[in-house]
């Protein structure tokens, strides 16, 4: 069972936002630099991929990596906040010139915008309150598990936990606050996302085993191909450099257990 909380103003915006023209979008490199400002979408609420620090300034292993793109083009670079819900049709509708979200690659989003390369490859597990008689999924029948609305992880659970009362909502801060009030009995999410939420903290544990695989990849506008390719060309010269895995190892605490491909 789902339920779902989210804005109708949410929804208002999102639905309006698709009614523009994707070919709006595909600002390409030639147009950034023109404008001298790569304009790129991320998370202000999901650690340690993108969150408000505690300076009130955008920080995160997404944010540094688009920093990185920027570099590469020479241009500055603006940060604008966006969700789950909102990314792709914020991307299509020409507002940012990308998107870099903690976003999943999948069929179903590659059909109406390009994605980079594999950036992060992460996995979907559960956070509970310490003492929690949930260990692992096969514990979530009757339980109350809060998602963050339009996410992979979202339908997931629909299919590992059917028996779970799912409740979405909006952005992964509510998800977390309906866990930490007890309105809920876990929280799901992928691991490094959960481990970011429950850092310091000694009511919260993570349980159980990873149960999905969800390759992260960067969002830009159908037919941007410009942009997917100085994005993924950066990718590939930080790994090559050295300097992913120091970004990866500063965010994550750990060496990087998958590398970025790389091409001839």
């Amino acid at each position: 069972m789902l339920r779902s909380f989210c804005s109708a103003a949410v929804m208002v915006a999102v639905a309006a936002m698709l009614t523009i023209p994707a070919a709006q979008a595909q600002a390409g490199v030639d147009t950034i630099q023109e404008r001298g400002k790569l304009i790129a979408g991320v998370k202000f609420d999901t650690p340690p991929f993108g969150f408000m620090d505690d300076n009130n300034e955008i920080a995160g292993f997404d944010v540094d990596l688009v920093k990185e793109v920027a570099k590469a083009l020479d241009v500055d670079v603006e940060f604008v906040q966006v969700t789950s819900p909102t990314r792709i049709p914020m991307l299509s509708a020409g507002n940012v010139d990308m998107v870099a979200a903690s976003m999943t690659h999948t069929r179903e989003r590659d059909k109406v915008i390009d994605f980079s390369i594999t950036y992060y490859t992460g996995g979907q597990s559960l956070l509970v309150k310490k003492g929690s008689d949930i260990q692992s999924i096969d514990d979530l029948a009757g339980k109350q598990v809060s998602v963050q609305q339009g996410t992979t992880l979202e339908q997931t659970m629909g299919e590992v936990a059917p028996d779970a009362d799912v409740v979405s909502f909006k952005d992964y801060n509510s998800a977390w606050l309906a866990l930490r009030q007890g309105r809920v009995d876990a929280l799901t999410g992928s691991l490094n996302i959960l481990q970011g939420f429950a850092k310091g903290s000694d009511e919260f544990e993570i349980v159980g085993e990873r149960f999905s695989t969800e390759p992260f990849g960067m969002g830009v506008a159908e037919g941007d191909s410009t942009l997917r390719d100085q994005i993924n060309f950066t990718l590939q010269e930080l790994w090559q450099s050295g300097r992913y895995q120091e970004l990866y190892k500063k965010w994550f605490g750990m060496e990087p257990d998958v590398a970025i491909e790389i091409w001839p």
